[in-house]
């Protein structure tokens, strides 16, 4: 089951940070097609919000045709957003642990990684050497 957190410092509102965190886990094959988001109740005493927030958020899922909510039984993945490269993972992630191992050793804390990574990622592809 996925555990939730929010981050106030990142500028994203609260229930997309909720939708951002449900999707990366139908990418990366935490949450599959029938398994069931916490509760309300559960997120809202986890992370300590508002529930309306968390209603929201799981309304925008269920719209999506992400999850359905069965009323008294709770709120389930319908469908998956994994890719077949699923198993192309792991080897990423390993270099990406190597990478972050390394940023770490030249004395980078948690936001110039951060800004490193995100400045990188968002470059245009023709621009990378």
């Amino acid at each position: 089951m996925i555990e939730f957190h929010l981050d106030t410092r990142s500028g994203v509102s609260p229930y997309m940070q909720l939708i951002q965190q449900v999707r990366q886990a139908m990418r990366l094959g935490v949450l599959v097609e029938g398994d069931r988001l916490p509760t309300v109740k559960e997120v809202v005493a986890g992370v300590a919000i508002n529930p309306n927030t968390v209603l929201k958020a799981y309304r925008e899922l269920e719209y999506e045709g992400l999850v359905q909510a069965r009323p008294g039984i709770g709120t389930f993945v319908t469908r998956t957003l994994s890719a077949d490269t699923l198993a192309a993972h792991e080897p990423l992630r390993r270099d990406l642990r190597r990478w972050l191992t390394d940023a770490r050793t030249a004395g980078l804390d948690e936001e110039s990684i951060e800004a490193l990574f995100v400045s990188t990622f968002r470059e245009p592809v023709g621009d990378r050497a």
